[in-house]
């Protein structure tokens, strides 16, 4: 049964990272110069502190180093993060997930402890999957197949090895990971998913090479990863050699809304600096959140803070529970997308709306609504923008299949 009844657990790992994200985390992603800075570095203060407090492995099992924690917990951790900066969010999301689809679901004991201690002993070392095909946008190619599409990736086992070739683009993590989890077809030229190998690069690996992309429109690190005959030892590949179990574990990370709880992390953070304002700003002989006008700005961005958790905790735990939506509890729709058109739209009006609070102070570039404001927006156009998921939707509705 759907239980909005947080663990003890959880409560507690919400409080400790809500005090992490107030005390260490805001107080420098606030300042000026980076508010400003179009190109925003990652804060490695705050991924190492992150890092010794367990969050990057924190979905693994308790014997595989982590707390045994779910998607809902992730999405949880996800938000309180992105209250404090929606980079620090993204990143350290994009490792916690990856770390469950490949080493909950796919690695053997033995790969795990392998293939993971670098990056339990490195606390600035990430994890990053470079995903399947190189995807058409569906605007252009609405109710059609994408005939022409290829794996980004191919890997030819030789001997011992797999030797891989290609470029993965647009990859999350991927100038910060320690280790890349790559979906590779065996036949470079399938024009399908199906049959996908999940390979385990280590950073270094000769043959690999990345290149960062600027940061401006959307959040966290993201690269180019290119393969030029990396060679990669055999006993790397996850999940084995069918591609079956990699293709499950890509669906999980898939159905969970992960880019949109940050959104809401950054919504959130918007309205909370408007009550506290609200409340100190005096005029008319009285708060200005006793005013009207202010009154139904805070109301509605409350309904689209509210709402827009809603169904995000909805679709993280309908991505642990796919029984719920084959018998039909839940809606068979993708729940993380609708979760992801929502948050996006949403957040990004309550930015502006609370923003609106502050008066003329609310569009100064020094001032924290500012960057709500422009980190709000990322999300409407980051991962092939909300029109696009818009159409997915659509698509998903009319029951057409996209191979």
């Amino acid at each position: 049964m759907y239980n909005l009844h947080l663990t003890p657990e959880q409560l507690e790992i919400r409080d400790t990272v809500r005090a992490f994200a107030a005390k260490e985390i805001k107080p420098i992603a606030e300042k000026s110069a980076r508010m400003e800075a179009v190109d925003r570095s990652p804060l490695e203060g705050a991924l190492t502190q992150a890092a010794e407090l367990g969050l990057k492995t924190l979905l693994l099992a308790e014997e595989a180093g982590g707390s045994g924690g779910d998607a809902l917990t992730a999405m949880i951790i996800a938000e309180e993060i992105a209250v404090g900066d929606p980079d620090t969010a993204a990143i350290l999301t994009e490792t916690a997930l990856v770390a469950r689809a490949a080493f909950g679901m796919l690695a053997t004991s033995a790969q795990t402890k392998a293939l993971l201690a670098k990056i339990e002993s490195t606390p600035l070392a990430q994890l990053a999957w470079a995903r399947g095909l190189a995807e058409r946008e569906v605007g252009n190619n609405y109710h059609r197949t994408q005939s022409t599409a290829q794996a980004m990736v191919s890997a030819v086992k030789s001997g011992n090895t797999y030797v891989l070739n290609g470029t993965a683009r647009g990859v999350a993590n991927s100038p910060l990971a320690g280790l890349v989890i790559v979906s590779a077809a065996s036949d470079a030229k399938s024009k399908s998913a199906k049959g996908l190998l999940a390979i385990a690069v280590p950073r270094g690996a000769q043959g690999m090479t990345v290149k960062s992309i600027a940061s401006g429109k959307f959040h966290g690190a993201c690269g180019d990863i290119t393969f030029d005959n990396c060679k990669v030892p055999a006993d790397h590949l996850l999940g084995g050699a069918d591609g079956v179990a990699a293709a499950k574990a890509l669906a999980w990370l898939d159905a969970v809304p992960a880019s949109s709880a940050v959104a809401l992390g950054v919504g959130r953070a918007a309205y909370e600096a408007a009550i506290d304002y609200s409340k100190l700003r005096v005029q008319g002989g009285r708060p200005i959140i006793e005013h009207q006008a202010i009154a139904d700005k805070l109301a509605s961005s409350a309904v689209r803070i509210e709402t827009a958790r809603s169904a995000i905790w909805a679709a993280a735990w309908a991505a642990e529970h796919p029984d719920a939506v084959s018998d039909g509890s839940l809606s068979r729709l993708p729940l993380a997308t609708i979760a992801r058109i929502h948050t996006a739209e949403a957040m990004h009006r309550a930015a502006k709306d609370c923003a609106e609070c502050f008066g003329a102070m609310g569009v100064m570039r020094d001032m924290p609504q500012h960057k709500y404001i422009d980190d709000a927006r990322r999300f409407l156009h980051a991962d092939g923008g909300v029109a696009e998921h818009k159409f997915r939707l659509a698509e998903a509705i009319s029951g057409f299949r996209r191979e």
